[in-house]
């Protein structure tokens, strides 16, 4: 092992702030951290284990399946223009090891294999999170991938390239595995989904997955639900031939995992920093690492409050980094900000099918002990009459004693999806459905219906919550 001693400031009248991880959450907090103070008064360095910074992970799909037609459109800043800005933000380097006590990080240069350390006076870990990758025969066999970063996407597209195959196929079915078999479709690819759920989007309850489900095969992919990957079975020359179930084996010239991640907390843990249920870093409002006074954490590390469910949960977003980053940023600037929390708000699509959720589903309210009613209506995005008029099915959960919105889900052609952040200002705003029926909303016939979707469920929501007394 080639180690050099500690890096440590030559000029000890400034500070030293060191950031694990060069995307949303790390670059974020380190462009605000200068935005505040400048580089005679801190110094900043961020390292990044991969070969590119400060990018959209959410934008790979649609790069694989050629609506972005540029990897490059993906990244928000490049190294050399965080360089700019008086960070040394140092590419291919892996942190490996965090001395608490001793408060420097061991970083090791990916391709040289050279370790050194560097001191801190102030630490941000956004390590980020991994596609999970499950323990079975043939999950290491090329063509089989998950799809987390650029470098991720990169290897995904050169392995397309390197098969004649046209077939492919999809293990899960949550946000990444819908959209990434859309991608598919879009390549020309025969796209088969193996989902160990009852209907895909698990994010939803199954009466609305379902109506994904439909959408899914209307496309041409084939959906298998109710069933577990057992291994994967590789060909003669090495590569995914197959994905193996209990049942059956489904061809395959490429696989895509999109079974969900985990926080990458691996170094956090071996520090001894506090972690959640889900494994993720805790930390207070200020997103400081609990119990550790200059340590920050933020991004899809991190697990957060659910202000609906008052639990603490992980939901790996890149909005929720982008805030967590600008807040860290800010309070190693010296300033002082807050997150209070989320409420699960999240959009997507599978074609021209809008998927939007926010709040509780009927499991999470059971779990924690609510008692609630849930209706389901069917509505259009705008006045019936209007030419585009497309259907919606908008499903809101509501505490029984109360009146509380716990939770929407909402299914639908153009215009549907957005609508779920009327909803989620509602949860933020903690306020009854029957105080949602008096929401100004906006109306004209090419955009609503005079009674809004939300405000129809809403109505619906008050009478059941009514009848129940």
């Amino acid at each position: 092992m080639n180690m050099s001693r500690t890096d440590r400031p030559s000029d000890r009248s400034k500070e030293r702030l060191v950031v694990i991880g060069g995307d949303a959450a790390g670059m974020s907090a380190a462009s605000q951290a200068r935005r505040l103070r400048g580089p005679d008064e801190l110094e900043i360095v961020a390292f990044e284990r991969g070969h590119f910074s400060s990018y959209s992970a959410c934008g790979i799909p649609y790069w694989v399946g050629g609506d972005v037609p540029e990897r490059d459109r993906l990244i928000a800043r490049s190294p050399e223009e965080h360089r700019a800005r008086d960070i040394d933000l140092r590419m291919r380097t892996e942190v490996v090891e965090i001395d608490v006590e001793g408060a420097r990080v061991r970083a090791r240069d990916v391709d040289s294999g050279v370790e050194s350390w560097t001191s801190y006076d102030k630490l941000v870990i956004a390590t980020g999170a991994r596609p999970i990758r499950p323990s079975l025969s043939g999950v290491d066999a090329p063509g089989v991938h998950g799809v987390q970063t650029l470098d991720d996407g990169q290897a995904l597209l050169d392995s397309l390239s390197a098969t004649e195959g046209r077939r492919a196929v999809v293990v899960g079915a949550g946000y990444i595995g819908v959209e990434m078999a859309e991608a598919l479709i879009n390549r020309g690819y025969e796209v088969t989904v193996v989902n160990r759920g009852k209907e895909p989007m698990s994010t939803l309850d199954p009466d609305m997955g379902r109506l994904v489900h439909k959408a899914m095969e209307g496309l041409g992919i084939i959906m298998v639900n109710d069933s577990e990957v057992t291994g994967f079975r590789t060909g003669d020359d090495g590569r995914v031939g197959a994905v193996v179930t209990a049942d059956a084996e489904y061809p395959a010239d490429v696989v895509v995992l999109g079974i969900g991640v985990r926080p990458e907390t691996e170094l956090a843990k071996a520090a001894g920093l506090p972690l959640g249920d889900r494994g993720g870093l805790l930390t207070d409002l200020s997103m400081r690492v609990r119990g550790h006074e200059n340590i920050w954490a933020g991004g899809d590390c991190v697990e957060v409050l659910d202000l609906v469910s008052g639990r603490e949960r992980h939901i790996p977003l890149g909005t929720h980094a982008n805030k967590h980053g600008q807040i860290i940023g800010a309070n190693v600037g010296g300033g002082y900000a807050t997150f209070p929390g989320v409420v699960g708000t999240a959009v997507s699509k599978v074609c021209d099918l809008e998927i939007a959720r926010t709040g509780l589903r009927e499991k999470d309210a059971r779990r924690v002990g609510l008692q609630f009613e849930t209706v389901t209506i069917e509505s259009t995005s705008r006045a019936g009459y209007y030419p585009g008029s497309a259907p919606m099915t908008v499903k809101m959960l509501a505490e029984r004693r109360t009146g509380r919105l716990l939770g929407v889900q909402i299914v639908g052609r153009e215009g549907a999806g957005k609508r779920v952040d009327i909803a989620a200002v509602a949860l933020t705003a903690g306020m009854t459905v029957e105080q949602m029926t008096s929401l100004d909303l906006g109306y004209a016939p090419p955009f609503s219906p005079v009674w809004d979707p939300i405000l129809v469920a809403a109505r619906k929501a008050v009478a059941a919550i009514r009848s129940s007394v």
